[in-house]
């Protein structure tokens, strides 16, 4: 068994978001994205991969498949694979999301940024 605190992977920084790991197990890794008011995480797919995201603190706007979604506080996503997604911090606190893919489609998913 591993034992993590949250509160260890909330981290924001002024230049960019950023993004800590917490576990990497086989083909999965589970993280903390962390933005202040406007960043943003760039377009992109995981594909072979299904993404669970869930709001921890703040809100912002998910886009998925060109579309804007309100994402606050306490709420829960999953994006397929094949689902050109990105996420913005459109609001005025701090934003951090907890991220779990669950099949890595490259190591290069698990690394801190």
């Amino acid at each position: 068994m591993e034992k993590k605190n949250l509160s260890e992977a909330v981290e924001y920084q002024e230049a960019r978001f950023t993004k800590r790991i917490l576990f990497q197990k086989g083909e999965s890794v589970v993280f903390v994205l962390n933005f202040l008011p406007g960043q943003q995480l760039p377009t992109h797919k995981h594909p072979g991969t299904d993404v669970y995201i869930h709001a921890l603190e703040g809100n912002g706007t998910l886009i998925v498949d060109d579309v804007e979604h309100a994402f606050d506080k306490g709420e829960v996503i999953h994006v397929a694979g094949d689902e050109n997604f990105a996420y913005r911090n459109s609001g005025e606190l701090p934003a951090s999301l907890y991220v779990v893919l669950s099949k890595l489609p490259s190591s290069a998913y698990a690394e801190n940024v």
